[in-house]
């Protein structure tokens, strides 16, 4: 019997619209030890350093709260990644997000799409295509 071929994840998996001229997109720094981060994934800003990291609840330092989503998948397991993420102006679907691996309940996940509606312009989280 044949293998299944296993398709990758793509950022319009879950974006369904941004800015033109790519005025949502920021070049941002994923933090080492974040390890392999999908696109998709929710993320929030260390106030400390400016880098990224996936959006987790038990956070302190900044990144508890969500600040954009990740547009390039990078592996950030043992050192800094350069990549792009969707800080504004955009319409995501919200079955095409990942989370931290503390977010699994609806009001945590309620409260990211809060989060990243509060953006200046925001980033509008709807349900289906």
């Amino acid at each position: 019997m044949a293998n299944p071929i296993v398709e990758g994840r793509y950022a319009s998996d879950w974006l369904k619209r941004e800015a033109d001229s790519h005025f949502s997109r920021e070049e941002a720094i994923i933090a080492s030890g974040a390890g392999i981060v999908q696109t998709g994934t929710v993320v929030g800003k260390i106030t400390a350093s400016g880098k990224y990291k996936p959006v987790t609840v038990a956070a302190s330092d900044g990144s508890q709260t969500a600040a954009g989503i990740v547009l390039n998948p990078v592996d950030a397991t043992s050192a800094d990644q350069n990549t792009v993420i969707i800080v504004r102006d955009a319409i995501v679907v919200h079955q095409g997000l990942k989370y931290g691996a503390d977010i699994d309940t609806t009001n945590e996940r309620t409260a990211i799409t809060t989060a990243l509606g509060a953006l200046n312009p925001p980033i509008i989280v709807r349900e289906g295509a």
